[in-house]
């Protein structure tokens, strides 16, 4: 992430647990803990094979993978490039792309390949029926995976072609994969959407960033924000409602493909997902004035990625979007000053099996400690600092959540006055803290090679909610 003004785990998009209690849905089958660096072995020729999945090479450009029409569904690292794609007309220039130093030969996990010469195909033009997989190209931000068409002809910048979209299952055939990719947070873009926001991140072997005082741990990025809200018309001046505080986290892609023998038949399974540590600590204070219908929400800030994953010889590119929020209903009455750390991890996805299809995966462990808490007068107020993220591949949305951790408090005061000029005053008051979560499948999901399904399936809208705190008053 590199300054704010510019273009996301977010995500944190999970379902809360009280203490160390953990909370799942339809768990997946599992995920290797450590990716492991690409192997360029070949796929899709009668023999399943190990692909390990990595976060794709720093510094030089991402050759484009080719499964050839004429290969009996063999896929392999080409020399090839998008030099230009054309969403519109499906249009693309494919050109030879520059030379970088060769790969590594790495061990793969599992049947042994001999790391051979590069293929005497590598070089050889794109035709009618070949597929292609590529990382972000021009014309094309957040990568291509297309099947091309027609072979147009040759121009100065390479080959035009004409092409249509496919699935993974064209380049991964009947392989496996299985891994977790940390995301850069160098390579989030951000875009502040109000004042007071303000954005730092540390790289694992860079330098830290962060807010004076904080030092973040590696691979972690962070939203720090402090902003004024609504606040009721009779309020005094010193109570003036804000929302203060940030939200930290350290995503990672957890990618899993399965492939089925023979050609087009698709995978037996596959998952598509994100994962991480997640903390925040907010504070909401002052009398927030009365929402009339939905809840105020008030969006702070819009985060963007596109990390490029390494299966094998494809670049396979996950999009991930996150817009974080503020959001505050009350009716006017009520003033609060209260403070919650929440800790804990995530993890949100869809998860697919043969004859059972697509299931959405959300667990987490988190903590919630509150550190202040006061509430004063009659009313009810409820305030949540939250995320809208999504997860998808090659642009298309697969994975969408809607996850807000909230702070709630109601009190009931009550007052009297007696002629020999006696009062009295009682009462109760209580602080919660909560979330909500709400999400869906998109049919997006295809992408894998998976029958599409009818509609969208909802990861289900579920609420946690556990007392923070409670007093009473009387005299």
């Amino acid at each position: 992430m590199r300054m704010l003004a510019r273009r996301l785990l977010l995500p944190g998009i999970t379902t809360l647990a009280l203490t160390a209690t953990g909370c799942s849905s339809a768990p997946h089958t599992g995920t290797a803990d450590a990716a492991a660096p690409a192997t360029l072995a070949p796929a899709g020729d009668g023999t399943s094979q190990q692909l390990d999945v990595a976060a794709a090479p720093e510094g030089t450009p991402t050759p484009a993978a080719v499964a050839r029409a004429g290969g009996k569904g063999r896929t392999e690292q080409s020399s090839l490039k998008v030099a230009s794609y054309d969403p519109a007309s499906g249009r693309a220039v494919i050109a030879k792309a520059p030379q970088g130093p060769a790969p590594k030969p790495t061990k793969s996990t599992s049947t042994p390949s001999t790391p051979s010469s590069p293929s005497p195909t590598a070089d050889k033009p794109v035709a009618v029926g070949d597929v292609i997989a590529s990382a972000p190209a021009p014309g094309a931000p957040n990568g291509l995976l297309a099947k091309v068409t027609e072979v147009v002809g040759k121009t100065d910048r390479g080959t035009e072609v004409k092409t249509a979209s496919t699935t993974l299952a064209s380049v991964l055939n009947d392989d496996k994969a299985e891994g977790k990719v940390p995301v850069d947070p160098s390579s989030v873009t951000v875009e502040p959407l109000m004042k007071g926001v303000t954005f730092s991140w540390a790289k694992t072997g860079g330098v830290k960033f962060g807010p004076e005082g904080a030092k973040l741990p590696l691979g972690n990025l962070r939203l720090d924000v402090n902003a004024a809200v609504d606040t009721a018309p009779d309020a005094p001046a010193s109570a003036g409602a804000s929302v203060s505080g940030f939200v930290q986290l350290a995503p990672q892609v957890e990618f899993s493909y399965d492939g089925a023998p023979g050609a087009g038949s698709g995978p037996r399974g596959a998952f598509l997902g994100m994962s991480g540590d997640w903390s925040s600590q907010w504070k909401l204070q002052g009398r927030a004035a009365a929402s009339t219908g939905a809840p105020k929400r008030i969006p702070f800030a819009k985060l963007h990625s596109a990390p490029v994953i390494q299966v094998g010889p494809v670049p396979v590119v996950v999009n991930l979007d996150l817009t974080c929020y503020v959001q505050v209903e009350a009716d006017g009455r009520v003033t609060l000053d209260v403070q919650q750390d929440v800790k804990g991890d995530f993890k949100v996805g869809g998860s697919y099996a043969l004859g059972k299809g697509w299931t959405p995966v959300s667990r987490s462990e988190v903590k919630s400690t509150p550190v202040t808490a006061t509430v004063t007068a009659a009313g009810k107020v409820k305030g949540a600092l939250g995320a809208e993220a999504s997860v998808g591949l090659y642009g298309a949305v697969g994975v969408s959540a809607d996850f807000a951790p909230y702070l709630r408090g109601e009190a009931d005061a009550k007052a009297s006055a007696s002629s020999d000029g006696k009062t009295s005053l009682s009462g109760a008051w209580a602080l919660y803290g909560g979330f909500d979560l709400s999400g869906q499948l998109h049919l997006q999901l295809s992408l894998f090679g998976t029958p599409v399904f009818e509609r969208k399936i909802p990861l289900g809208a579920l609420n946690r909610e556990w007392a923070l705190t409670s007093g009473h008053a009387g005299r």
